[in-house]
């Protein structure tokens, strides 16, 4: 049988890890490769001149991630998130959206970017079908931007591509800010002032110690709880009530109906009981969690196999032996365990 003919839509058969967390949200990965070199993923330094990055004929085909991403809804997935590296950075990204928004029983597409190439692709992006885009911008200040990304980033450029995501439809955009004290940490509330009365959310990340090349330390991290009291201070907010244990962030609104925040507190209040959420890297190498040290390779399965049904088989077997908790055990795993990089999982 040809692995690139697509599952027949069946009703989903839900799969629980040993935690009794259901399979629901999968992070594909399209590309490990990033214009950017931020601090906290990919800095300049850890890659040290070497070709770390997968030869693109590694690289899973659009209708190989058609037929992994129709295996997971299979299982229960029904949210989606297109990651990288640098998704954008992906030929013909937008045909690939347009194959999976048509996989009956996913609900949800949704893409992180650092936005600069969305003022060229957004319009694609909406007319083939994606539904969110989350943009990573970690600053206002460009003396702090170019350095936490390398000197490749530019403001300009990034606020021209939220601009081009608003006018292709796409009103409501996250802002994903990771926080680094001494870094970024005295720009974040000019960053929340210039999107206060937008309909954007703003979070804020805990910088987190995913991969082995950021040099992360505790002493790095400033507490999201710090934050709402900072925040509160200038602006007051109160907590907007969630009924989805899974949901990553903590939202705030604005007393004054300004809009919202979110916290994502994966160091000082973790959210592993509620995770349900897997990751496949660009070349088919599946993750149950952001700091794994060790993953499961569909490939075999996806490009030289002849079952579909065997790949659904694997992925439910790998999801019922989970039982990743690494954020609530990190003081009692150590801190020099060897971890995948970001750039690969896609964060």
């Amino acid at each position: 049988m040809d692995m690139h003919v697509p599952l027949k839509f069946v009703e989903a058969v839900p799969v629980q890890d040993r935690l009794q967390r259901p399979l629901r949200e999968l992070r594909m990965s399209v590309i490990d490769r990033c214009n950017f070199r931020c601090t906290y993923c990919m800095p300049a330094d850890s890659l040290n001149g070497r070709g770390v990055f997968l030869p693109l004929e590694r690289l899973l085909t659009d209708h190989e991630i058609e037929t992994l991403v129709r295996a997971f809804v299979r299982l229960g997935v029904k949210k989606l998130r297109i990651t990288g590296g640098e998704p954008l950075l992906r030929p013909g990204l937008p045909a690939l959206v347009d194959q999976l928004s048509g996989i009956r029983g996913l609900e949800d597409i949704a893409l992180t970017t650092n936005g600069v190439m969305l003022t060229r692709l957004a319009d694609d992006l909406a007319a083939a079908g994606l539904d969110r885009i989350t943009v990573s911008l970690d600053t206002l200040d460009e003396d702090v931007l170019a350095y936490m990304s390398g000197g490749q980033a530019k403001l300009e450029e990034v606020l021209a591509g939220i601009a081009a995501a608003e006018s292709a439809g796409f009103r409501r955009l996250k802002i994903n800010t990771v926080v680094q004290r001494g870094v970024n940490d005295h720009t974040i509330i000019d960053l929340l002032e210039h999107f206060r009365g937008t309909p954007h959310r703003v979070r804020l990340i805990e910088y987190m110690d995913v991969g082995n090349s950021n040099h992360w330390s505790p002493d790095d991290v400033v507490p999201n709880a710090e934050w709402v009291e900072k925040i509160g201070r200038r602006w007051p907010v109160r907590t907007v009530a969630s009924d989805n244990p899974a949901e990553t962030a903590r939202r705030y609104e604005y007393l004054d109906g300004q809009g919202e925040i979110g916290f994502i507190s994966s160091i000082t209040k973790p959210f592993c009981g509620g995770c349900t959420r897997a990751r496949v890297t660009a070349d088919g190498v599946f993750y149950t969690c952001l700091f794994s040290d060790r993953g499961t390779n569909l490939m075999p399965l996806i490009r030289h196999g002849e079952d579909p049904q065997a790949l659904a088989d694997r992925i439910s077997g790998v999801w019922a032996e989970r039982g990743d908790r690494y954020s609530e055990l990190r003081g009692a795993q150590g801190r020099k365990r060897p971890k995948i990089e970001m750039y690969r999982l896609g964060g």
